[in-house]
């Protein structure tokens, strides 16, 4: 008996050590047109662990993609669909205008700037992470 509360009480305390991954920040730029894509955002801290953030979801948008904005051939802007991102340990990692950033698509028709709408991110190993993310317009500056 004493044995298997040791192995407990350790499993417990290693459990206790693991950072979880963290969501701060989180912003979604809304379209200016209706029925164009919004775009999100979001500071991304993978705790005591390597990560791999594999998706994003909300239920203000029908389906949310992760993109890379990179420059292209004559310096025009193209983005490029990932199928995950990487968060290693001990960085921080931006989804930010002009970089990795969520693009999100059939965006409700109700959201307004000043509003919130929850957003959750799902990492490869762990739970996901639902965060509240700020509404902005179209042509606001970005939330300090």
């Amino acid at each position: 008996m004493r044995m298997r509360w040791t192995a407990w009480t350790a499993a417990l305390a290693i459990g206790a050590c693991q950072q979880a991954p963290r969501v701060d920040d989180a912003w979604v730029r809304l379209p200016a047109l209706p029925g164009h894509p919004a775009a999100g955002y979001a500071t991304l801290t993978p705790g005591s662990a390597d990560r791999v953030l594999l998706s994003i979801e909300t239920p203000a948008a029908g389906r949310v993609e992760l993109h890379r904005s990179m420059t292209g051939h004559g310096g025009m802007a193209t983005m490029q669909p990932l199928d995950r991102l990487d968060v290693p340990r001990g960085a921080i990692v931006r989804l930010a205008p002009g970089g990795n950033h969520a693009m999100l698509f059939d965006v409700r028709g109700d959201l307004k700037p000043g509003g919130t709408v929850p957003i959750t991110f799902r990492f490869a190993d762990g739970p996901p992470v639902t965060t509240t993310a700020r509404l902005i317009a179209a042509g606001d500056p970005a939330p300090e």
